[in-house]
C-alpha cells in the first residue's frame, strides 16, 4: 500500500516513494508475489493495481489542501477501494506504506496480517488509529531507533526498527572524489536548503543543489543564495543523482526537523561519499563514523571541512553492512512472520470461542 501524494515513479519526489519502489522490487527478487496498490501514474514496470488515476498532489496540492475534509475524503475513498480488493485477494500479509488511519481499523476488524512502516513521526489521526487497534495481527516498524520513543504507549510490544534499504548496485562505489559538495532533497523549509548554502559559503566549498521544488515561496528565498560557486541543478533522475553522489567530495544534509531516517545519507555512503549533517533525528544513527554532525550553521561549515578527510571505503562498508536491500527485506520478513502468526492465533482463539 503506497502513499498517494506522489506517484511511485522516477524521478522520485522523496524518500517514501524511493523506498516503496525498492521494497516492491526487492521483495520480488526475494521470491515474493507482490501487488502494489498505488496511483495510476506510477511506474509501468511495477506490479501496480491503481487505486486512483493519479497521485493527489496534481489534483489537490498538499500545501493548499492539507487539513481539509475534501482531501481526507479523497484518500479514505481511494484506500477503501484498495481494501475491498485486499479482502478478496488472498494475500498473506499487507505492507502498509501509507499514512492512512482507517486502514488500521479495517485490518483489525478483518483480522488481516499487516505491517505498517511508520515513515513520519506520529500525528493525531494516525496515532489514535494505531492506539485503538492493539491487535496481534498488526505489526509496526520505524526506520530508526530515534523514532521509538515517539511511539511509547501507542504500540508497545508490536513495533520494531527496520532501517530503510538501498540498491547498492544503483549507488555504486567510487573512491575518486571531486571538490564540490552535494545537497539532495525536496526544497522545502524542513529540509534546510538555506542552511546548507550558508554553511557551504562559510566553508568556502561549492555546493550543487539537486531536488524538486516542494515550496515555491521558500525556493524564491533561497534561490538568490545559489550564486558564485553554488548552483541549482534541478530535479534529476535517480541515475543522475547517483552519478553526482559518486563524484561529490561530501553530501550535506540539513534536516530542520527530527528526520526519521535520511535515505539520501545512506545512498551517499554507498557511493563512498561521507556526510556532513545537522544533528537532527536519525542522521547520527545513519552515518556513524562516516560523517560529521553539527548543531548550527557555523558548526556545519567546520564539519564540512572535516568530513572531506573520511575514507570512501569506510563509507561503502557501512552501507553494505547496514543498508543493503536484502538486509531490509530480512527485517521486514521477520515482521511479516509475526503479523501472520498473530492473525492465525486470533483466528484460532475466535474459533475456539465459537465452538465453546
Amino acid at each position: 500500500m503506497a502513499h498517494l501524494r506522489h506517484p511511485i515513479a522516477e524521478p522520485f519526489m522523496g524518500g517514501m516513494e524511493a523506498h516503496c519502489a525498492l521494497l516492491v522490487r526487492a521483495l520480488g527478487a526475494a521470491g515474493h508475489d507482490v501487488t502494489l496498490f498505488a496511483s495510476g501514474d506510477s511506474a509501468t514496470d511495477l506490479p501496480a493495481h491503481p487505486i486512483a488515476p493519479q497521485a493527489y498532489e496534481q489534483l489537490m496540492p498538499w500545501a493548499l489542501w492539507h487539513g481539509r475534509q475534501d482531501l481526507s475524503d479523497w484518500l479514505d475513498n481511494a484506500y477503501a477501494g484498495a481494501w475491498a480488493a485486499i479482502r478478496t485477494g488472498g494475500f498473506d500479509v499487507v505492507h502498509n506504506n501509507s499514512l492512512s488511519a482507517p486502514i488500521h481499523d479495517w485490518a483489525a476488524r478483518d483480522g488481516v496480517a499487516m505491517v505498517t512502516s511508520l515513515h513520519v513521526p506520529p500525528f493525531a489521526r494516525l496515532r489514535d488509529a494505531i492506539a485503538r487497534n492493539p491487535a496481534p495481527c498488526l505489526r509496526l516498524t520505524v526506520t530508526s531507533r530515534s523514532q521509538l520513543p515517539l511511539w511509547d504507549g501507542v504500540a508497545d510490544g508490536r513495533i520494531d526498527v527496520a532501517h530503510n534499504g538501498i540498491d547498492l548496485d544503483r549507488f555504486a562505489f567510487s573512491a575518486v572524489k571531486g571538490e564540490r559538495a552535494l545537497w539532495c532533497g525536496r526544497i522545502t523549509p524542513n529540509k534546510g536548503t538555506r542552511e546548507a548554502l550558508l554553511a557551504a559559503t562559510q566553508a568556502g566549498i561549492g555546493l550543487d543543489v539537486v531536488g524538486p521544488v516542494d515550496c515555491a515561496d521558500y525556493f524564491a528565498r533561497v534561490e538568490p543564495l545559489m550564486t558564485g560557486p553554488h548552483r541549482y541543478l534541478g530535479h534529476l533522475s535517480g541515475k543522475a543523482v547517483a552519478a553526482r553522489m559518486r563524484a561529490a567530495a561530501m553530501l550535506v544534509c540539513t534536516p530542520c526537523w527530527d528526520e526519521p531516517f535520511g535515505l539520501v545519507a545512506a545512498e551517499a555512503l554507498a557511493c563512498g561519499t561521507p556526510v556532513a549533517t545537522l544533528d537532527r533525528g536519525a542522521l547520527r544513527e545513519v552515518i556513524g563514523d562516516c560523517g560529521t554532525c553539527a548543531m548550527t550553521v557555523d558548526g556545519l561549515a567546520a564539519a564540512m571541512r572535516e568530513t572531506a578527510t573520511i575514507p570512501p571505503a569506510a563509507c561503502r562498508a557501512r552501507a553494505e553492512r547496514m543498508f543493503s536491500a536484502p538486509a531490509m527485506i530480512a527485517r521486514y520478513e521477520a515482521a511479516y512472520a509475526a503479523a501472520i502468526a498473530g492473525a492465525r492465533a486470533s483466528s484460532s482463539a475466535m474459533t475456539r470461542a465459537v465452538l465453546a
